[in-house]
């Protein structure tokens, strides 16, 4: 039977989620809004086409939707050479891959750039099944979707959505499968479970000792 690993990328395998808080911040400021820090934390892992409204309201993307997305862009940019992979990203997908024969696909709703980063960034290109990027869902997390052509990528029978965010559990939960989290993204143990989490892991180290034991579910 095969299992598949669906398997978020930022704030799971690379440690990006404070840059993203960051580069919007900066955003908003360019276009002369001001918002709380931790509101911008709170929305990271949802798409850049859902996070300016959760974060400043219906006006704020009627009147400035787009151009804060480019200024986001722009002010992630040079972030990029700062971000690093989270302890364990590589081991754990070789491991999933070469000593429990699971399938990884990537499901991100990140930019194709960025993600072909990342992808170079963990040396996992040859190892990985697929991935996804923001090109190929016209709704993000927590819409169901990206998870939905995550799994088309793969012949399968069973799979299990790993993530870091509240935005990632309810993404499965429309999908349909189980979830199990980490605390990698900055979300707390107990709102992931409230979110359909059936385990939460402090580190990938962690997760990968379980690997033969995730709640994989019939696709």
């Amino acid at each position: 039977m095969t299992n598949t690993l669906l398997l978020d990328v930022d704030g799971t395998l690379v440690d990006t989620n404070y840059h993203h808080a960051v580069a919007w911040l900066r955003a908003f400021r360019s276009v002369g809004l001001t918002v709380p820090a931790w509101r911008v934390h709170r929305a990271i892992g949802m798409g850049g086409d859902r996070l300016v409204e959760a974060v400043a309201g219906e006006h704020a993307e009627a009147e400035h939707g787009d151009e804060l997305r480019k200024a986001w862009e722009q002010e992630f940019e040079p972030l990029l050479d700062e971000i690093r992979p989270l302890e364990g990203a590589h081991r754990l997908v070789t491991s999933a891959v070469s000593e429990h024969g699971l399938h990884v696909v990537l499901a991100s709703s990140g930019k194709r750039e960025h993600i072909e980063h990342y992808l170079d960034l963990l040396d996992i290109r040859d190892v990985i099944t697929g991935f996804t990027t923001s090109e190929d869902a016209e709704d993000s997390k927590p819409a169901p979707d990206l998870l939905q052509v995550a799994l088309s990528k793969v012949d399968t029978e069973r799979a299990v959505v790993v993530g870091d965010s509240v935005w990632d559990c309810d993404a499965a939960k429309r999908t349909g499968l189980p979830v199990v989290a980490l605390l990698t993204g900055g979300f707390g143990d107990a709102e992931l479970r409230d979110h359909g989490a059936s385990t939460v892991y402090e580190a990938l180290d962690n997760l990968r000792a379980d690997l033969a034991d995730l709640p994989f579910a019939t696709v």
